[in-house]
């Protein structure tokens, strides 16, 4: 197959990069109206209890949505702001498709004690399409707007949404530009010559239009989160490089034996031969990684899945027919790598592996003690909803936050633990779970229906709110109460959680089995793999609990500590992290299973794949650790998380773990870490899939 690409676009490598420039086009053009349909609703997960009251209660319930706004900077009793406010509640309440707008100073708890600023609350109608509720909420937010105070922000609802949406495409567009020229700049120093550096660049492009495109068709099936935006741009951009490195490092070396124009073209074909392999399979390592999203039921977690895979489909398409292509056509002008004696090549690395080797027990118990060391925190992570805190300084929601925090009690605003009590429901379990907190509100609604507000104390995801859904299902026996409400969600979100790990793990762990016996031929590579790669996971992932969850330095990052990580964190941070390390990985076994092909010696096999792998490996992970870092330039609290939590899982991975554990543990298993019994042997002999052979050549080379 990889062969049929190669020869197509070297045949027809105009031709191609025409489709690609097409695909450029439709993504940045149909693809980025994305941003105008993002969500901030992370939490639901069809099936559950929260859920299908929820849908339930959309049902019956005559209101629709609601956003918030507050006035605030000077006294609320001045006559002429009064004035201004009530002159403005009383407009939008004029407004088509507004329910209900309470006066803020005859209704208890709208006003705040110390008299500097009040709340209104603008409640819509029930049932009205998309386009009559945008334009009654953009009417309300224009004539709230309108009101002359030093402080007037408002939020909530789908206004939420289009709020984090613009400046999701803010964020993305700051992360590009600050990225785009420091991987340049980068990849100048690693090729030396402009073009070969640019050559990346082109490719990573083609992944970000391949992440708006892929996000764009699935926002029309479902929900797309607002932080699905950053995640899936900050990987297709980061990935596309990898792989593009890796075939531009392979191209240069086959170049160095190129005289005429048919020369060239037979080394576009080696290097997709070649290279080529490590790319598909690191691919489909990723893109397996993920699929242990696909098991949770979770429509966020799905669809971050299958649009993270499709970004790493586009990359990987990308590495092996456009960059093909652009070579044919430019490659003329790239420089050959230099030609090094084997003595000189990748000198650090072939140290660090012989010096792993020679001392393999001492690295494995100062390594891995301190790996576990750092993951322990891991063992007290706690998962959350989050409030506004999660938000940059800047964005309407979290001005609107902290303008609430700084005049009213804490607590205020809080989403209530919502009770649906259906017709039949006996009124002593009723009265029962009304007592469970002080002053809970109830109404009526159409159909025998009555719903509940239970006000927990402290945060909308804390112990106390978690533990009054808990008590409220506990109390209401077999009776037809359902539970919902922020707090219900994240109580069901960690059941899911908690259910579906073991077999997202699984899953997992077994493709990736799969496919390194397939790459390899053994059943102890996979296994040592597996092993190293949790190891430095669990790291990073302590090291982000202990930063983000537990306060310590999250400042210097432009977060703060908030008591638990974001739900979408970890489970994204795992999955991702996995695929990402398996990259690593394959580049360094595939140069380690050439030399062992060439030479049958276990030991130099080891040595000369970390000397011919090893600078691309650092590079890689140097140019994603950049991008990652870019777009944690943007504030929002949960990609905080992921792209630290990315960052250091690829970092220690190719540092620490590649470099060092690899060569250590190859060592200990010797000639036993290709061993695979005869049943299996004789499958991957007739069906494994292998990198093509590097014909031999009498010197090495530099990347």
């Amino acid at each position: 197959m990889l062969s049929t690409l190669a020869r197509a676009a070297t045949r027809r490598p105009l031709t191609v990069i025409g489709l690609w420039a097409a695909f450029l086009l439709l993504g940045f053009g149909l693809g980025t109206g994305v941003f105008a349909d993002l969500s901030d609703d992370v939490p639901d997960v069809p099936g559950t209890e929260s859920d299908m009251a929820d849908d339930y209660l959309s049902g019956v319930d005559p209101t629709g949505e609601s956003v918030t706004a507050v006035v605030a900077g000077e006294p609320v009793s001045d006559a002429a702001l009064r004035a201004q406010v009530e002159r403005t509640v009383a407009e939008v309440r004029k407004i088509a498709g507004v329910a209900d707008v309470p006066d803020p100073y005859t209704t208890p708890g709208l006003t705040a004690r110390d008299g500097l600023a009040l709340v209104v609350p603008v409640t819509f109608e029930g049932g009205l399409s998309d386009e009559a509720e945008e334009e009654a909420t953009d009417s309300a937010v224009e004539t709230i707007k309108r009101i002359d105070a030093p402080d007037v922000h408002v939020s909530g609802g789908e206004l939420l949404g289009r709020q984090l949406g613009e400046r999701a495409q803010e964020d993305v567009k700051n992360a590009e530009l600050i990225s785009l020229p420091v991987v340049l700049a980068l990849l100048l120093v690693v090729f030396g010559g402009l073009r070969a550096a640019a050559l990346p660049l082109v490719i990573a492009v083609s992944g970000i239009a391949g992440a708006f495109l892929g996000l764009f068709a699935f926002s029309q099936v479902t929900d797309i989160s607002v932080y699905a935006i950053q995640v899936t741009t900050m990987l297709g951009l980061g990935l596309a490089i990898d792989y593009a490195l890796l075939m531009l490092v392979r191209f240069r070396e086959e170049r160095r034996h190129t005289e005429s124009t048919e020369d060239l073209v037979e080394a576009v074909h080696r290097t997709v031969d070649a290279a080529g392999r490590t790319v598909l399979f690191s691919g489909l390592t990723v893109a397996v990684s993920l699929t242990g999203l696909l098991v949770f039921p979770s429509v966020f977690l799905r669809s971050m899945g299958l649009a993270v895979a499709a970004v790493v489909v586009v990359d990987m398409l990308a590495a092996v027919t456009l960059l093909p292509a652009l070579l044919t056509k430019f490659g003329g002008r790239i420089r050959p790598s230099k030609a090094r004696s084997q003595d000189e090549e990748g000198r650090v690395f072939a140290r660090l592996a012989r010096f792993a080797q020679r001392r393999r027990i001492a690295v494995l118990v100062t390594v891995v003690p301190a790996l576990l060391l750092l993951a322990l925190p891991v063992t007290g992570m706690r998962i959350a909803i989050g409030d506004a805190r999660q938000l940059p300084s800047g964005t309407e929601a979290r001005q609107l936050y902290d303008t609430v925090d700084a005049h009213f009690p804490k607590g205020t605003g809080v989403s209530p633990v919502i009770v649906v009590l259906k017709p039949g429901t006996d009124s002593a379990t009723a009265d029962r779970i009304r007592a469970l907190v002080p002053n809970s509100e109830s109404r009526e609604l159409p159909g025998g229906n009555t719903v509940v507000g239970l006000q927990p104390p402290g945060s909308v995801d804390g112990k106390a709110a978690t533990g009054l859904v808990e008590r409220v299902r506990d109390v209401r026996g077999d009776e037809p109460v359902e539970v919902t409400g922020v707090a219900a969600r994240l109580v069901d979100f960690r059941s899911m959680l908690a259910d579906r790990a073991p077999w997202a793990a699984l899953t997992v762990l077994a493709g990736i089995f799969v496919l390194l016996f397939a790459f390899t031929g053994s059943v102890l590579i996979p296994l040592r793999t597996i092993a190293t790669t949790l190891l430095s996971l669990g790291a990073a992932l302590g090291v982000v609990v202990w930063v983000f969850q537990d306060g310590h330095g999250a400042g210097l990052l432009g977060g703060e500590g908030l008591g638990a990580l974001s739900l979408t964190a970890p489970p994204l941070i795992v999955s991702i992290a996995f695929g990402l390390a398996m990259d690593y990985e394959l580049f360094i076994l595939a140069r380690m299973r050439e030399s062992r092909q060439r030479t049958g010696d276990d030991h130099e096999a080891v040595v000369t794949g970390l000397r011919r792998s090893g600078r691309v490996v650092t590079c890689a992970a140097l140019l994603l650790a950049v991008v990652f870092g870019a777009f944690m330039t943007g504030g929002f609290s949960p990609i905080l998380q992921i792209g630290l939590g990315l960052t250091l899982a690829v970092l220690i991975d190719a540092t620490v773990v590649r470099m060092l554990l690899v060569p250590a543990t190859m060592a200990l298993l010797g000639r036993r870490a290709w061993w695979a019994p005869g049943p299996l042997r004789r499958v991957h002999d007739r069906f494994g899939l292998r990198e093509a052979a590097a014909a031999e050549r009498s010197v090495t080379t530099k990347v």
